[in-house]
């Protein structure tokens, strides 16, 4: 898990964790948080800034290569580009020459198929802020040209990761960090603040959610939640939202979908969004499989279902498998206005045995397989409702459609009180 020390001084005075870093992570790691690394995430972005490439030309010697002219806000420079995703108007990360980037390359002026080029335009890979990349990176509309892009992109940070065990799902979150941090160092925690603003009619009014658990397996679903949120626009998330996700590592897709990336890293809760025009009839089944039923899901792929697997259906087909992945039948869009927001708390054996049999892993089930906090599941979905309205406008109806098994309930409202922060 990696913990951003910025997002954590939302919820916690972080300066006495800054004055001694290894001290107090020390600490951390001797109440069973492992502190495996720290990295200071602007380390090779010194002479990494935000530029806009004002032409793209052939290179006359090469087919895959093209001459860029790129404005820095205080020259153009000439830069030979082998990339292939870029356009004149493009904003992007340019290194300059002495530039020693995170994954060791040196930045020095060159001369490629007898062409001269002043610095490299990078990749999220060259960077270090991406595994894999399709090409160089391309930055929001609004990036400033001529600024520095390491804060820009949440790369002006401290970052750890931990190695959480299985019996510590509550760290698997910034809140969960935070808390921990908080009792050592004797603070009080700060809570997120929803801010939610419901509006128009009841979500009940369009969404009917229903829970089908056999006898054998009563509590496969502890609970589930649906909120209808309408008139949406989907769009690049705002700058804040987009750096929280870069300092972790995690690359911003639409503003929907940071949300609940967002919302999942800060609550350890996952979420998921559907497009409430694909959900036949606005209904949630939450039901086993049927043998031999497919679901396409978001990653391309497709899955053939088994009994044992527990899916989200609409009225006519599943469009999720719980706890593990969303259907790509069912998906946010850029044409997608009206949502159906998700939040629901599975049973851990039954995630982890259907991630297993379909080789899925994703950061839901690693959670799902070590159990939510069953009090924070509607807190963590109003937070998302709140952030989604927020960044992409429209309207959250007024309440959730809930349910719960007689084990969910229990857990969610019975004596154990909301979550504390």
């Amino acid at each position: 898990m990696k913990i951003s020390l910025s997002w954590l001084a939302t919820y916690l005075d972080v300066a006495p964790i800054r004055a001694d870093l290894k001290g107090v992570l020390g600490r951390l790691t001797m109440r069973g948080l492992e502190v495996e690394s720290i990295h200071d995430l602007s380390q090779g972005f010194d002479k990494v800034v935000i530029a806009q490439i004002e032409t793209r030309d052939r290179h006359p010697n090469a087919d895959r290569l093209s001459i860029c002219k790129v404005n820095t806000g205080k020259e153009t420079l000439q830069i030979v580009c082998g990339a292939q995703n870029m356009k004149a108007g493009d904003k992007v990360a340019l290194s300059q020459i002495g530039a020693h980037l995170p994954n060791g390359l040196k930045i020095e002026k060159g001369k490629i198929r007898d062409v001269e080029s002043f610095g490299m335009l990078c990749s999220e890979v060259e960077l270090g802020i991406a595994d894999k990349s399709e090409g160089i990176l391309i930055l929001p509309k609004d990036a400033p040209v001529g600024q520095p892009l390491a804060p820009f992109i949440g790369r002006d940070d401290i970052v750890f990761e931990l190695n959480v065990t299985p019996n510590r799902g509550d760290a698997l979150s910034h809140l969960g960090v935070a808390r921990e941090l908080a009792s050592i160092l004797g603070q009080k925690l700060k809570a997120p603040e929803a801010k939610l603003n419901e509006a128009g009619g009841s979500s009940a009014d369009k969404i009917k959610v229903t829970l089908h658990n056999p006898s054998d397996a009563p509590d496969l679903c502890l609970q589930y939640h649906g909120r209808y949120i309408e008139g949406v626009k989907i769009k690049a998330s705002p700058e804040w939202l987009q750096k929280r996700l870069l300092s972790i590592g995690l690359r911003p897709i639409n503003n929907v979908v940071d949300v609940t990336n967002f919302v999942l890293m800060e609550y350890g809760q996952p979420l998921h969004a559907f497009d409430y025009a694909q959900v036949k009839g606005g209904q949630i089944h939450v039901r086993r499989a049927k043998k031999g039923e497919k679901l396409p899901l978001l990653d391309g792929t497709e899955v053939t279902l088994d009994e044992q697997d527990l899916v989200i259906a609409d009225g006519e087909r599943p469009v999720a498998l719980a706890g593990v992945m969303g259907g790509g039948n069912s998906e946010v869009t850029d044409k997608t206005a009206n949502i159906l927001l998700e939040a629901a708390q599975f049973d851990a054996a039954s995630v982890r045995k259907t991630s297993r049999r379909h080789q899925k892993k994703s950061d839901s089930s690693h959670r799902f397989e070590r159990q939510v906090d069953a009090r924070a599941v509607r807190a963590a979905m109003d937070r998302a409702a709140a952030l989604i309205v927020e960044t992409g406008g429209g309207k959250a109806y007024k309440g959730a459609v809930s349910q719960y098994s007689p084990l969910g309930k229990t857990l969610a409202t019975g004596e154990a009180r909301a979550i504390d922060m």
